[in-house]
């Protein structure tokens, strides 16, 4: 039964995210406020890069079931990459993008989303950019255990997509913030608030690594001595 649920939850979630992408790459940019998508478009904000993030766990994810209804083995590339991209970036990156963004939304909206975008992205496209990408997280705890890598090499990956943030390449490419409370900061504040963002994307990903042991116990094997049927794990 949660076998088969969570088959449905993956095809699910991957056209949730694969809609959501396509909403927003159909919307026309010349309604946005002045330079919003210049310089990279939608893809230098993190919330449309997370969402894209999440399309492409939950694509592995339908196609690792798909293998699986087919009777063959998954390939260990495919399950190692599944789950690596869950535990490093899908879940720590996502929840933090919906932590920090409602954070700065109650604290004063207009430094990260003015009411002036709400005709442009309405209430439910807002909420499935910003909300519901936390529920269908912890759903997918909830229905699949996941290998974790060892933490230096999930921090030591998280650190190298960090520092690629296009956030700072935008900046220091054409002197534009891509979130105009950027600007506010002095160079030490900066500097402090990029390196707390850090530590608050080490953390959740250490949340989701206590959370999955919590919720699957011994269940908790590394993915080289797994035998998935049904959801049941054996070791070879």
């Amino acid at each position: 039964m949660r076998a088969t649920l969570g088959k449905v939850f993956h095809v699910s979630a991957w056209s949730w995210y694969t809609f959501l992408i396509l909403s927003l790459m159909a919307k026309d940019a010349d309604e946005l406020p002045a330079g919003m998508f210049l310089y990279g478009g939608p893809w230098k904000y993190l919330t449309f890069l997370n969402l894209v993030l999440q399309m492409v766990f939950f694509g592995l994810a339908v196609l690792n079931d798909l293998l699986e209804m087919g009777g063959k083995s998954t390939a260990r590339l495919l399950l190692l990459s599944r789950d690596l991209l869950f535990s490093v970036f899908a879940f720590p990156v996502g929840v933090f993008v919906v932590l920090i963004f409602w954070v700065i939304f109650i604290y004063d909206r207009q430094l990260i989303f003015p009411a002036s975008l709400d005709d442009f992205f309405p209430s439910w496209m807002n909420h499935g950019m910003h909300t519901l990408v936390l529920p269908i997280l912890l759903g997918e705890l909830l229905l699949q255990p996941h290998t974790f890598p060892k933490t230096w090499m999930g921090l030591a990956a998280l650190g190298i997509v960090g520092s690629a943030y296009l956030v700072i390449w935008v900046y220091l490419s054409v002197g534009i913030w891509v979130y105009p409370m950027l600007g506010l900061f002095s160079t030490p504040g900066l500097l402090g608030f990029f390196l707390l963002n850090m530590f608050l994307v080490i953390l959740l990903y250490h949340v989701g690594k206590v959370l999955d042991r919590h919720l699957w116990g011994e269940l908790f094997i590394p993915a080289t001595q797994r035998d998935r049927k049904d959801n049941v794990l054996t070791v070879n």
